[in-house]
């Protein structure tokens, strides 16, 4: 089968469809909607920071307009969604629950090796959990044998639970906090849930029709970044079979010189945008691949909160702005809880001119942002074109 060939502009469109930013309520409004979003993009990855509003709620509320945070916990109490760690955590849907076991016995088996008292300690905190009930960190007693030392010294007691966790002998949920709850996966995971183990074939092809589906085209690299816990795993020859037969098709972008690229065979082509403006979070499935900004939208971005301070060249949560295909500008937010206020820090714009139509989209994606983080007002404290920021700063004024 010849390699279909697209235009970088088709190319990004195909792309934004898949990510399901086409328009907004791609996949209609209310919990259903949530549903549809996490069963669409197979992997929702969920963030800590909270400089803004949590990355898996940002994911929801740019493709829900009237999403609420509630409706994520809902539908993980329902057996819909259930949370853990596979590329990276994240909710993804109970349906594929069974291609995380591959996942869990690759943890058991390429882990690091435990100690007799590991052991002891694991079976220990498992018991508890079989006798008592969910029970987080704070249950089990600081079994530190030093002071710690940092962030990441967890004492053995959250190891351990964090072992059984990825070894699928837990599940978690959250507090209203967020905070982890440890759990029996009898107690979660619906009774008529299919937990047969996929062979590994089988996991390599959910995975690559999970990840195209969601990304539209991508490289090899992007379809086995889902599998990359699973040591020997079987992407690569299940693609080049997949090509074979016709599932999958190999993609060439006009003016791109670059590795293979693919996407599935019934992926929709013809894609008309809405050219609304989404403010997006790093953990977008649209932004974790740097490359791919760089090579089809010709955006060079980085979340800096990993680049220390002095290094940063945006801000220190920078947030992509996406108007129709084209990333116009990024934007260092902080929400301010206590006063409500949205404290944009620096509102860079690309170097694109901008109509006032396009303006407008921004403004209207602003207000959204505002009320989604609780916000009730939004402070600007620099930009690189007092021109666009004092149209928008109009919209805000009285």
């Amino acid at each position: 089968m010849k390699p279909i060939v697209l235009t970088k502009s088709q190319a990004r469109s195909i792309i934004i469809n898949a990510a399901g930013l086409a328009r907004k309520a791609q996949f209609g409004t209310g919990i259903a909607a949530v549903y549809q979003v996490i069963d669409h993009l197979g992997f929702v990855q969920l963030d800590t920071n909270y400089v803004v509003e949590r990355a898996h709620h940002h994911v929801m509320a740019a493709r829900v307009p009237d999403y609420q945070k509630e409706w994520l916990a809902e539908l993980c109490e329902d057996g819909n969604v259930f949370e853990y760690f596979t590329s990276d955590a994240g909710f993804l849907p109970m349906r594929d629950f069974r291609f995380s076991l591959a996942v869990k016995e690759s943890f058991i088996v390429n882990g690091k090796p435990v100690s007799p008292a590991e052991t002891r300690l694991m079976r220990d905190v498992l018991d508890r959990v079989e006798r008592e009930g969910p029970l987080m960190v704070g249950d089990f007693d600081d079994d530190r044998p030093e002071a710690s030392t940092g962030w990441w010294d967890w004492r053995p007691a959250k190891v351990a639970l964090e072992r059984l966790y990825l070894e699928g002998k837990l599940m978690v949920s959250r507090t209203k906090a967020f905070h982890k709850v440890y759990d029996l996966p009898l107690n979660l995971v619906p009774q008529e849930t299919d937990l047969t183990m996929p062979v590994p074939q089988e996991f390599a092809r959910y995975i690559i029709r999970r990840t195209l589906g969601a990304l539209g085209i991508a490289y090899v690299k992007e379809i086995a970044w889902r599998a990359r816990r699973v040591k020997g795993n079987m992407v690569k020859k299940e693609l080049e079979e997949m090509v074979a037969n016709g599932e999958v098709q190999v993609v060439m972008i006009e003016g791109l010189k670059s590795a293979p690229l693919y996407m599935l065979s019934n992926q929709q082509t013809v894609v008309d945008l809405s050219g609304e403006a989404f403010i997006l979070s790093p953990f977008d499935i649209l932004n974790v691949f740097r490359h791919r900004l760089k090579d089809f939208f010709d955006f060079d971005y980085q979340v800096e909160c990993f680049v220390p301070a002095a290094k940063r060249k945006y801000g220190y949560f920078s947030l992509p702005v996406l108007v129709g295909d084209v990333f116009v500008a990024r934007m260092d937010a902080k929400a301010d809880r206590k006063h409500k206020i949205l404290i944009v820090h620096n509102l860079h714009f690309e170097d694109i001119k901008l109509d006032g139509a396009v303006i407008n989209q921004i403004v209207e994606a602003l207000k959204a942002f505002i009320q989604f983080n609780e916000c009730r007002d939004i402070i600007f404290k620099k930009t690189n074109s007092n021109t666009y920021l004092k149209t928008i700063s109009k919209s805000f004024s009285g």
